[in-house]
């Protein structure tokens, strides 16, 4: 059985839940689509031995693919683990405990990425492969508040109103942070630790912004 808030406490709860998009489509487009790529792979390659190979766990990889395979595994964690986080989402009665606990997972991972220097490799893959999965985890639990906060006849219209929100959410810390990298040496940082900065800071922005969402939703 669906149970709608209505009036004005239904449009508080839809703007509520419109911010989650705007906090974690930050880790999309700093994180994964442009910074943490290039920067496992220096990693990798400072990390390699004279064979010019990483071992993580004792497999052979060539730097150069080494997030290619982050990226397969991640995708393989979510075939195995977001149908488990549906599952609960349904069964659990504390859907937002469930979003907050995966949301604060996720961005600790993201922000723990700023101490990803030298060739800290290994750490860099398990903090992408827990905050990922945090990441895919994390919306299928809040889509599950779709039912709740707008009636069928709304629901395409609420989802595509979260979805370009998130966008304006993502676009926007991707922006600050290509500011902060071009002008690195303009302000007397290395490219190193402004990616290290912008990799963190779209932890603190899913963290920071996922307050909203989580205070207003029922």
């Amino acid at each position: 059985m669906e149970i709608q808030a209505t009036g004005r406490a239904a449009r508080r709860e839809r703007r509520c839940w419109y911010f989650y998009d705007f906090a974690n489509s930050a880790f999309a487009s700093t994180v994964v689509t442009l910074f943490l790529g290039p920067w496992l792979t220096f990693l990798a390659r400072n990390a390699a031995g004279p064979d010019g190979l990483v071992r993580p766990l004792g497999i052979p990889v060539d730097p150069r693919s080494y997030w290619s395979y982050l990226v397969s595994l991640s995708v393989a964690l979510q075939v195995a683990g977001l149908p488990i986080a549906g599952a609960w989402a349904d069964r659990t009665s504390n859907k937002k405990l469930l979003l907050g606990g995966l949301a604060y997972l996720g961005a600790g991972a993201t922000v723990a990425m700023y101490w990803l220097e030298g060739t800290r490799y290994l750490l860099g893959g398990g903090l992408f492969l827990v905050a990922n999965l945090a990441f895919g985890a994390s919306i299928v639990v809040y889509n599950s508040f779709l039912n709740d906060i707008a009636p069928a006849d709304r629901r395409d219209d609420v989802s595509s109103k979260g979805w370009g929100i998130g966008y304006l959410g993502g676009g926007l810390l991707l922006a600050l942070n290509l500011v902060l990298y071009t002008g690195a040496a303009r302000i007397g940082i290395s490219e190193g630790l402004a990616v290290r900065i912008s990799l963190s800071s779209a932890g603190a922005w899913w963290a920071l912004f996922s307050i909203i969402p989580l205070a207003g939703l029922c």
